[in-house]
């Protein structure tokens, strides 16, 4: 089971010129498997809280395409906040990883990728649940 370390926050190529930036994405070549799923997010009011879940096998590579928010991520032990502002910047969320999206700037669009269809069998919505299931595949370090 994935813990925090295998989260992983890197940059899209951009390809820029006058007529400005171009960023593309790559399944199996900048995003780490098959892509099933992809989603955004938008036109989300302020001060609300997105995500509060867990997966018990999907992957996700989240992007801010616009605007910036607060990821918060935990592995049932420990937490890191990753902030999100630039269209070429992703982050792998690995199985097993606890998301919390928080701080939303005015006209932020998140765009979600993910490793499997949508099964709600395979959520983990409460987190004392989560933590119960980590523990099952990644004992206490």
């Amino acid at each position: 089971m994935s813990t925090l370390e295998n989260v992983k926050v890197f940059e899209f190529p951009k390809v820029s010129d006058p007529r400005g930036n171009l960023t593309f994405i790559e399944e199996a070549v900048n995003v780490p498997f098959e892509i099933k799923r992809v989603f955004y997010i938008y036109d989300i009011p302020g001060g609300v809280t997105r995500g509060g879940h867990g997966h018990k096998i999907n992957k996700s590579v989240l992007v801010a395409i616009t605007g910036s928010m607060d990821l918060h991520l935990s592995d049932g032990y420990k937490e890191i906040v990753i902030t999100l502002n630039r269209a070429n910047k992703g982050v792998l969320i690995p199985e097993g990883v606890w998301v919390s999206m928080q701080n939303f700037s005015s006209g932020t669009i998140l765009l979600a990728m993910n490793s499997e269809y949508y099964d709600e069998e395979e959520y983990i919505r409460d987190f004392a649940e989560f933590k119960r299931f980590v523990k099952t595949y990644n004992p206490e370090p």
